[in-house]
């Protein structure tokens, strides 16, 4: 390809040595930016960035969404493509973002939104929560900007939406241990939103929700035609909501016990 199309792809990372390459490589070569966020990185990160062309930055982290907004206002080109570490951008989708500029739709649509599916204990997830996911990360620079919480943000988009039909690769969870390493993660977040709300905890919520999130995953959704990954993945979402839903009861109920006076000795 000769022509670069006129897009800053922009990433935040941290210590991602591994998953950076495998980003990189599907990104290389046909967009005409790339600027990689680091923060606290110990690992080489950087020159792993850099063998790719790419505009390294180092900022100080601020959380997921305002992390990612400043990695948004380091970008020049008038387009912009989001990226995470963890992703892939896949030779269909490649194709189909080329033919999106190539085709002039570029002009019609401020953003783009395509389907993500996850690699999760070697295989695609097709079903449940996992997927199709759909993530809006190609847009108009100016015309999108991370909104959401800040564990979990999305773009918010001004402007019509062209929806894409190829996928987005997701490399979040090399592990289970990797997974299940993110349930007390999120369940701090959603604590501190509770407690911004002045959320009243209550025991049927919590285990409604929990079942509710298992049905919905493995049944509703489909999860089961996942195999084992799929039973994996509905199991620990119903128990990761099970933990976030029980830490406003252990914030309201875990005061240590009184100290017990001792005994005064009165012999003698």
């Amino acid at each position: 390809m000769n022509k670069l199309l006129p897009i800053s792809v922009c990433v935040v990372a941290r210590n991602e040595e591994n998953n950076l390459p495998r980003l990189l490589e599907s990104i290389h070569g046909w967009v005409e930016e790339i600027v990689v966020v680091l923060n606290n990185t110990t690992d080489s990160s950087a020159e792993v960035a850099a063998r790719y062309g790419a505009r390294v930055e180092h900022r100080p982290w601020i959380g997921y969404r305002d992390t990612k907004n400043v990695a948004l206002g380091l970008a020049s080109q008038p387009w912009v493509l989001a990226l995470d570490s963890d992703e892939e951008v896949s030779l269909a989708l490649k194709e189909e973002i080329l033919g999106f500029f190539s085709q002039e739709l570029h002009l019609r649509y401020s953003g783009a939104r395509f389907p993500r599916k996850t690699w999760f204990l070697g295989r695609w997830m097709r079903h449940g929560d996992s997927y199709p996911d759909r993530q809006l990360r190609l847009f108009r620079r100016g015309a999108g900007r991370w909104g959401g919480s800040p564990e979990h943000d999305k773009i918010e988009l001004e402007g019509d939406c062209r929806e894409m039909r190829a996928e987005l690769h997701h490399f979040s969870n090399p592990s289970i241990g990797s997974y299940v390493s993110k349930i007390n993660v999120f369940s701090d977040y959603f604590l501190k939103r509770q407690l911004e709300k002045r959320a009243v905890w209550s025991v049927s919520e919590a285990v409604f929700r929990a079942w509710w999130r298992f049905v919905r995953a493995y049944f509703v959704r489909l999860g089961l035609l996942d195999g084992f990954p799929g039973l994996f993945i509905a199991a620990s979402t119903a128990y990761a909501t099970f933990v976030r839903y029980s830490r406003l009861y252990e914030h309201l109920h875990n005061d240590p016990p009184p100290v017990q006076a001792t005994p005064r000795d009165i012999s003698g």
